[in-house]
């Protein structure tokens, strides 16, 4: 069965609080506010987008900001960081950036041949700034961020995994990745379909003990299908191999699948279509509260509920 997987489609992690997390992702990182709605499946909790001028498959940055729960605890079974892509010589600007801000930097030094600045958010969730000259992906630049430093998008996400077999399997087997290289303890996997968004690491800690999500942690990570019908075959290739898959949901930005990795990660496999300009002009991304049907008929109610935010 041909299909064709293309890399990331986005990542969805866990915030505290919700002012603050648009401040620093927004503010700070430079990415364009693209979405304000809801979680669906808890519509009393944002689900805030990032990314590029129209939040592009593989720029996409998600939250749910859940201040109810505890601060997470990295370990295994998790995608522990996720690698933004930036220009050839912008880390310099980044760290004094992150230094005046809200943000902290862990690490720098290169991976794959690739210089990268490790940083964590206000949450603790672990980011990397990653050089990469090859990317030629137009940034958004409207929130003070340098354009010649200005995030591209994703370059990859890193799994932190007890054993890295399973998942290997799924990446090489379903996914479309196939395996590029090694760095210490870290395996590189790259899409063969696409060079943006492209990488999956994974780095395997055998005695490490399993994470728990919550505030600072990834949610889940989604990889990109043009449509539905390329969705299809992938679901119909997961069922026939006796991997347990969710129906087709409609996001309305995207529609999803989601089945959970070998190694304890929440995988989703989202399409493409319809984007984020489906419920709003591209001018007022980010402006206004948007609600799926099943949730607009009680608007005033959750309206009560959310927290104001300063857009």
């Amino acid at each position: 069965m041909s299909y064709s997987v293309k890399g990331l489609h986005h990542v969805t992690a866990i915030a505290s609080d919700p002012q603050a997390n648009l401040d620093f992702y927004a503010r700070e990182l430079g990415l364009r506010f693209v979405k304000k709605t809801v979680n669906f499946d808890d519509p009393g909790t944002y689900h805030l987008y990032y990314g590029d001028a129209v939040g592009s498959p593989g720029s996409a940055m998600t939250f749910f900001p859940w201040s109810r729960l505890p601060k997470g605890r990295t370990g295994t079974g998790e995608a522990g960081v996720t690698l933004f892509s930036v220009p050839a010589g912008s880390l310099d600007y980044w760290r004094k950036r992150l230094a005046a801000g809200s943000g902290k930097v862990i690490w720098e030094g290169e991976q794959f041949g690739q210089k990268s600045l490790l940083a964590e958010d206000h949450d603790g969730l672990s980011f990397a700034l990653v050089e990469n000259d090859a990317d030629s992906r137009d940034p958004w630049t409207h929130n003070g961020v340098d354009k010649d430093a200005a995030i591209r998008g994703f370059e990859g996400v890193t799994l932190t995994l007890a054993d890295k077999t399973g998942t290997a399997d799924w990446l090489t087997g379903f996914l479309n990745y196939e395996e590029d290289g090694t760095d210490g303890p870290i395996t590189r996997y790259r899409s063969k379909t696409i060079d943006t968004a492209a990488t999956v690491d994974i780095e395997v800690h055998e005695d490490g003990a399993a994470a728990a999500q919550g505030a600072g942690s990834v949610h889940h990570i989604a990889f990109r299908l043009d449509n539905r019908e390329e969705q299809a075959k992938l679901r119909q290739a997961l069922v026939e191999n006796g991997i347990q898959v969710t129906p087709v949901i409609d996001r309305n930005y995207f529609w999803s699948i989601y089945f959970r990795s070998p190694g304890g990660v929440l995988f989703e496999a989202a399409t493409d279509e319809p984007g984020f300009t489906a419920d709003e002009a591209e001018a007022m991304l980010g402006q206004e509260l948007k609600l799926p049907p099943q949730h607009e008929v009680n608007r005033a109610e959750i309206e009560k509920i959310l927290q104001p935010l300063d857009v």
